[in-house]
C-alpha cells in the first residue's frame, strides 16, 4: 500500500494535539470548537432534521 503524505500529515497533527491536551477528548473538543470560531468560516452543520407530517 502506498504512503499517502496527507493521510500522514492528518494523524501526525491529530496524535501532537491529543498529546497537547493530555489525551482529553473534551479538552480537544473544546479547542476544535474555539478554533472553529476564530476561523471565521461558516461552520455546516449535518444534523438530521425531523420529518414534517410523519
Amino acid at each position: 500500500m502506498a504512503k499517502d503524505p496527507i493521510v500522514d500529515e492528518v494523524r501526525r497533527i491529530r496524535a501532537e494535539q491529543a498529546a497537547e491536551y493530555s489525551y482529553d477528548l473534551k479538552a480537544i473538543l473544546v479547542a476544535a470548537r474555539k478554533r472553529q470560531q476564530r476561523s471565521g468560516k461558516k461552520v455546516v452543520s449535518y444534523a438530521s432534521k425531523k420529518k414534517i407530517g410523519a
